[in-house]
């Protein structure tokens, strides 16, 4: 292990390296957990914190790194694998859009013969395979770079701004290097009280076009296996101005809603985005002040959705105010149930003292505070500050109505919608179901009308997020279900509550699963481009 670190103290630019040993770094190893401590000798800022190993990857290597936010695609990938960067779309593109802004792309660089994820990577590899996890989300998000062709990793801490005053200690890094997969996620055992989820949530049907009478017919539609129902996106004017739902809409607002959830024994959800405002919204018109700028003083947009949107600056107490008020409004209408969306956005702002790692713990704690026992479901958000925090994680992006969405898409950026995508992710994050929180693999959709999905593709849907998931979730009104319909979602259910001893293995462009149900072993193949599954046995 060799490290590097870089601090600017003054006008003075210090490297501090193991070959030269200071006082001001305190490393501490025991057993397969390494911690690095700076102890600031003056004022100082962090300018780059790394540490390296030597390692021999095969091109029968198989790596796994996290990728940094919700819809990050993660899987497994293989020698000489490649890595989609924003950055690289026409200027035009993320001028337009932002989607530079929606995962890592504005503050990671993408090397080419480089792969690289967040805070938990592991490498399979006959030989010598590992695992690293973080335990430092506190204070610092951890960068795993593997340079495969070149047999090296860097761990990177996402320091870079982070200021200290003398005397002042910090933990840069903090995580297990450990020779084997299975114990990656060892020190992740809180108990978890939350119950898996079977819901109903508004989106992945009717979109922002929903009112009380459809909302109200959706609802009936449920039956006792039910335990969620969730209103999604579309009550409220503008997203960011929580306080106004949409009379023409709403007119008797969401009361009714929940009282009627609650009398059918179902758990009452809304979907918030607490952290940002579109364009149009009154708050972002009325108080340009609460949001986050950059170093010419415009505030940063964090991507192209509804009518473009930007970032709540959480330093200022008068935005903590407005986001508790708001949450406390849908507490107080009696809902128990709240998806947080477009978490991400907690760090998009990089030229303060803190780093992004404490800004994002900051505002999940807050978040945590003001909704006291209230099961959160976090969406778009990192990943490794969440543990302790949030109940249930999306760990993927949209499901789109389309296997892989529109053809052009798949040139974008890596959180693009797609459900060839999410699958995946449901897969290979399923090391954190249970762990971390309740992993949260998106909807499954069964209809036939307003999809383009074909019935083998919505087959393999509905199987793997019941195997790998902690939360079943739809849009459809299953009370139209046909026999064969049904009989799926009746299976998808004893997937869900009854399936134990999941395994995956990687095959090309297949995926072996195997899992025992009722004291029968199965097996099958998901194909992962075109997304339908082979029963083996």
């Amino acid at each position: 292990m060799r490290y590097k670190i870089i601090v600017k103290i003054g006008e003075e630019t210090k490297t501090l390296t193991e070959q030269f040993p200071s006082k001001n770094i305190e490393i501490i190893q025991r057993g397969n957990n390494i911690k690095l401590k700076l102890i600031a000798p003056s004022d100082l800022e962090i300018i780059d914190a790394k540490i390296y190993y030597k390692y021999k990857f095969h091109h029968s290597s198989k790596m796994f790194l996290n990728g940094y936010q919700s819809w990050t695609d993660t899987y497994e990938y293989n020698y000489n694998g490649r890595m989609r960067d924003a950055k690289r779309l026409p200027n035009t593109l993320n001028k337009a859009y932002n989607f530079d802004m929606y995962g890592d792309a504005h503050f990671t660089k993408y090397l080419p013969r480089h792969l690289h994820g967040f805070d938990f990577a592991y490498i399979k590899d006959k030989k010598n395979p590992i695992s690293i996890a973080t335990n430092n989300s506190n204070n610092a998000f951890l960068l795993i770079d593997f340079s495969y062709r070149h047999n090296k990793i860097r761990l990177i801490a996402d320091v870079k701004g982070k200021k200290l005053k003398k005397g002042e200690a910090f933990t840069i890094f903090d995580y297990d290097f450990n020779d084997n997969i299975e114990s990656m996620m060892a020190n992740y055992d809180k108990p978890l009280k939350a119950e898996k989820i079977f819901g109903y949530t508004s989106w992945y049907n009717h979109y922002q076009n929903i009112n009380s009478q459809l909302v109200n017919e959706c609802l009936d539609s449920l039956d006792q296996r039910f335990n969620l129902f969730q209103i999604d996106d579309g009550y409220e004017t503008f997203v960011g101005d929580w306080l106004d739902i949409d009379k023409k809409k709403f007119p008797e607002g969401l009361e009714g809603l929940v009282k009627k959830a609650h009398d059918k024994k179902l758990l009452a959800g809304i979907w918030l985005a607490p952290f940002v405002a579109e364009t149009k919204s009154r708050l972002y018109n009325e108080h340009p002040e609460y949001f986050v700028k950059d170093e010419f003083g415009k505030p940063i947009r964090c991507g192209g959705n509804w009518s473009g949107f930007y970032a709540l600056d959480l330093n200022l107490e008068e935005v903590r105010a407005y986001i508790k008020k708001s949450l406390e409004y849908y507490m107080d209408m009696g809902f128990d149930f709240f998806k947080l969306d477009f978490l991400y956005a907690l760090g998009v702002k990089d030229n303060d003292s803190k780093t992004r790692a404490e800004r994002t713990m900051f505002g999940y704690k807050f978040l945590r505070e003001v909704l006291k026992d209230k099961l959160i479901l976090g969406c778009g958000a990192v990943i490794a500050p969440a543990y302790g925090l949030f109940d249930y994680m999306r760990i993927g992006p949209d499901v789109s109505l389309k296997f892989d969405d529109v053809f052009y898409m798949k040139f974008m950026h890596r959180e693009r919608i797609s459900t060839k995508v999410t699958l995946r992710n449901t897969i290979y994050r399923s090391i954190f179901d249970d762990k971390l929180f309740k992993n949260d693999p998106d909807v499954f959709l069964l209809r036939d009308d307003n999809i383009e999905l074909s019935f083998e593709q919505r087959k393999a849907l509905i199987t793997i997020n019941a195997l790998f998931g902690s939360v079943l979730m739809t849009s459809d009104n299953i009370a139209e279900y046909d026999e064969t319909k049904k009989q799926l979602l009746d299976y998808a259910f004893a997937l869900h509550n009854r399936a134990h001893s999941k395994s995956y293995e990687k095959k090309k462009n297949k995926i072996l699963i195997k899992y025992t149900l009722d004291n029968v072993e199965h097996e099958l193949y998901y194909y992962t481009h075109k997304g339908i599954i082979e029963e083996l046995k």
